[in-house]
C-alpha cells in the first residue's frame, strides 16, 4: 500500500472528507485566479498606453537634453539647474482583491512656468529651458503611472501565487489523496472478500460436520 495510513473505514471517511476540502479549496482558488486574470486584462491596456507615452516623453526629454548640452555644456546646465527643488509626494495605502497597493491623493505641481523657475533664461538658454520642461513632463507622467505600476506588479504576483497553489492542490495533494484512497478501498475490498470466503468455508465445514453427525447417529 502506497500510503502509511491504516486501511480502515474511519480513515477512508476522514480522507474522503479531506479530499473534498482540497477540491473545494482548489475551486475557490480557480475562481480567484479567474477574477485576477480579468482584473489584469482590464488594467493592462491602459498600462501599456501609459508606458508608451512615458517612452515617448523620455525620448523627447533626452533629445532636448542633448541639444541643451551641445548649447550650454555640462557646467552651464548645472548652473541653470540651481537651486535644486525638493518634492514631497503623499502616499496612502489601499487594497483591492486582497492586494495591497498605494494611491496618491494629490501630486505636486511638477511642470513649472518660466516665472516659477526663479530665474530668467536668455536666448541661448532656450534649449536648457526646453529640456527642463521636458523632464518635468516626464516626471509628472511617471508619478501618475507609479501607483498603477505598483498594483499591476503585485497583481501579477498574486496571480502567480494563486496559480501555483491551484497546481499544488490539484496535481499533488488531490492526486495523492485520490491514489491513497484507491489503495485503501482496494485493500478493504480484498479483506472483505477474504473474510467472506473464510466465513463461507466455516459454514461449509460446520454443515459437513453436522451431516456426518447425523449419518453417524443414524
Amino acid at each position: 500500500m502506497s500510503t502509511r495510513t491504516a486501511a480502515t473505514r474511519s480513515n477512508v471517511v476522514r480522507m474522503s472528507a479531506r479530499l473534498e476540502q482540497v477540491r473545494r479549496g482548489a475551486a475557490l482558488l480557480r475562481k480567484k485566479r479567474e477574477s485576477l486574470v480579468a482584473e489584469l486584462f482590464e488594467r493592462v491596456r491602459p498600462a501599456v498606453d501609459s508606458r508608451r507615452a512615458i517612452d515617448e516623453l523620455a525620448r523627447i526629454a533626452y533629445r532636448a537634453l542633448l541639444e541643451a548640452l551641445a548649447t550650454s555644456g555640462p557646467a552651464g546646465l548645472r548652473a541653470l539647474g540651481w537651486p535644486e527643488r525638493e518634492m514631497r509626494v503623499d502616499i496612502v495605502p489601499l487594497e483591492a482583491w486582497g492586494i495591497r497597493g498605494v494611491a496618491m491623493p494629490s501630486r505636486p505641481a511638477v511642470v513649472r512656468s518660466v516665472a516659477a523657475r526663479g530665474m530668467a533664461f536668455g536666448q541661448d538658454d532656450a534649449p536648457a529651458a526646453a529640456a527642463a520642461e521636458s523632464f518635468e513632463r516626464l516626471l509628472d507622467r511617471l508619478l501618475e503611472a507609479a501607483p498603477e505600476e505598483v498594483f499591476l506588479r503585485r497583481l501579477g504576483q498574486a496571480l502567480s501565487q494563486a496559480t501555483r497553489l491551484v497546481n499544488t492542490l490539484e496535481q499533488r495533494v488531490a492526486s495523492s489523496l485520490t491514489r491513497d484512497l484507491g489503495v485503501m478501498r482496494r485493500t478493504l475490498e480484498e479483506r472483505e472478500r477474504e473474510e467472506h470466503l473464510r466465513l463461507k468455508r466455516i459454514v461449509s465445514q460446520r454443515s459437513h460436520a453436522r451431516a456426518r453427525e447425523r449419518d453417524g447417529s443414524g
